[in-house]
Parts: C-alpha cells; structure tokens; sequence
C-alpha cells in the first residue's frame, strides 16, 4: 500500500481545518442569483452590489447579477415570477396577498423606512388634510413610495380622481420640484437622513407633516407599521420631533430555495454586516437579534436554522 507522503497529509488536514473554520463547505458553484434590488445608487441597490461580491467571495458561486427596479412591488412580482431569486422589499409590500396565491419567504429583517411627507415651512400645508387640491408628488410608478402614499391617500379620502394634483417622480425630482416652486408637497419612505431631502433644507425651510392624528387608524388597518419620531434635527427642522410611521425592510426569497443555500446566504449577510455598514449607512441599522421578526411574512427554513444556531 503507498503511503501518503507527510507534506501531502498536512495540507488535507490543514484543507480540512480551514474548512471548518470558515465554512468553506458551503460552496454553491452551479448557484446564479439574480438580486431585484431597487433603484441604481438607492438603499438596495447598493446593498445588494455588496452582498453580490461577498457571496460570491465566500461562498464560490459566480457573481449574482444585481437587477435595477423601480422599487418593492416590483421586486416582489420579478421574485414570485421567477425573475429574480433574492428581492428586497419593505414589508407591506411584501406581505401583500399575490396573484396564484405564491407568497415570498424572508431571510431577514434589515432596517425600517420612515415616511416624509415634505412641505415647505412657509407654505400653508399643516396637516394632511391640507393635501386636498395640492400638486402632490407621490414616487416613482410601480415604487413602494408609491404604494404607501396611494394607502394613506386612499384611508383619508384623498385617492379619488381630482382630489389631488397627483404626481409621479423620484425622490430627487420631487426634492427640486418643491425647491421650484413646481410641486407643494412630495411622499417619500427612506431611511434617516435621506440625502436629497437634506441637500434640499440646506437651501429652503421645510416642514414634515406630522401623522399622530392619522396613526391609530392607519396602524389598526396596517399592523405591519410601526410608529416612530423623526428627531428635528435630521433636517433642522424648528419644534418638535415629527411623529410618522416606521416600515421594516425584508431580504426575501421563494419557498424553493434551498435550506441549504438561504443558511449560507444569511450567515455571510451577517458576517459581512460590520464592513457592509461602512460602506452603505443604512446597514449600520441591521440587528442580528431582531432580524428574526419578519412577521407577517414567513421566515424561510434555512434563515430559521440560522437564526436558531446562533440562538438570535
């Protein structure tokens, strides 16, 4: 019998520890991801180019191909179609009841959104009410903006036709158009500060309407809000904090990825979170021990073995 020469023995037993050190197991070659991540330079996106090259370093699959979108709806109907095998998606979106009854799986809970409702401080707009008759911005077609301002236009008699001058543009037209003078008030869900929303108070005073008259019904209606405070000073606004609601944000997949393959894609997620946030400042937000509340939507198997290990 020919014995294995020492130098030949040490590399497999070195092989072998590094193995099980770093996981290296996990190798998922034949594994093409394709990621729906949003709007190109927005939260997602940008999140979703790094993960990309992470699991692909670490988990050796080529590399995912990140997919610009209009934001969550759209995500979720490229995921439940089979467009895409990761999405992000703020929670109400996703927990939305899809056609054919097909419903998307989470692997984590990420960071929430806050909706702005953006004024200008010297107009008359106080309150929501104060909408009516207004040229009003409401995101990007098919955007999660867009989905919850039709929510709350729809709740407080504001969505029928005519009821409102109603607009459809991305953050940063919106911001412009109400520097201009073109548009009296713009929806956005974004995280804290939102960059073109503090660019455009470093040129004029706004106010953000504050929503505590509206919560209790919105909240009852919605569960998968949260109530939350804008602090003044995010955009030097003048009094007090401003009350809104608070969306969490879901990485989702489909019931058929693989336990296996969702382990591994939480488990590098989490591992790469600390340098992750030095780069996208949204991911600074991201907590191991509440990502597992995804509720209403369903955690997938491998993200629950994960969590379950790590005793989250």
């Amino acid at each position: 019998m020919t014995r294995a020469r020492p130098g030949l023995r040490f590399a497999a037993a070195l092989c072998a520890l590094l193995t099980l050190l770093s996981g290296c197991d996990a190798q998922f070659p034949e594994a093409r991801l394709r990621i729906a991540a949003g709007n190109l330079n927005g939260v997602y996106n940008n999140m979703a180019q790094y993960l990309a090259d992470t699991w692909q370093r670490t988990l050796g699959m080529p590399h995912p191909e990140v997919l610009d979108t209009s934001g969550s709806p759209e995500n979720v109907t490229k995921l439940l179609s089979g467009a895409a095998d990761i999405a992000f998606s703020a929670a109400d979106v996703a927990a939305e009841p899809h056609p054919g009854g097909a419903q998307p799986q989470a692997l984590a809970r990420i960071y929430n959104d806050y909706l702005h409702i953006v004024v200008r401080a010297d107009g008359p707009i106080q309150r929501f009410a104060d909408l009516r008759g207004k040229r009003v911005a409401v995101g990007s077609p098919d955007s999660g903006v867009e989905f919850i301002a039709d929510r709350m236009l729809r709740m407080f008699d504001l969505g029928d036709p005519g009821a409102l001058d109603r607009r459809s543009m991305k953050v940063t037209e919106s911001a412009e158009a109400l520097r201009d003078g073109k548009i009296d008030a713009f929806f956005w869900s974004g995280g804290l500060p939102t960059e073109a929303i503090s660019r455009l108070a470093d040129v004029v005073s706004i106010r953000l309407l504050d929503l505590t008259e509206e919560m209790p019904l919105l909240r009852k209606q919605y569960p998968v809000y949260n109530s939350a405070s804008i602090p003044a000073s995010t955009y030097r606004l003048t009094g007090r904090p401003v009350n809104t609601l608070a969306v969490p944000n879901f990485l989702l997949v489909s019931a058929d990825m693989s336990p296996d393959l969702a382990e591994a894609l939480v488990r590098e997620f989490f591992d790469a979170q600390p340098a992750m946030a030095k780069q996208v400042q949204a991911a600074l937000a991201i907590d191991r021990q509440s990502a597992i509340e995804t509720d209403p939507v369903r955690l997938h198997p491998g993200a629950e073995r994960y969590f379950r290990a790590e005793k989250a």
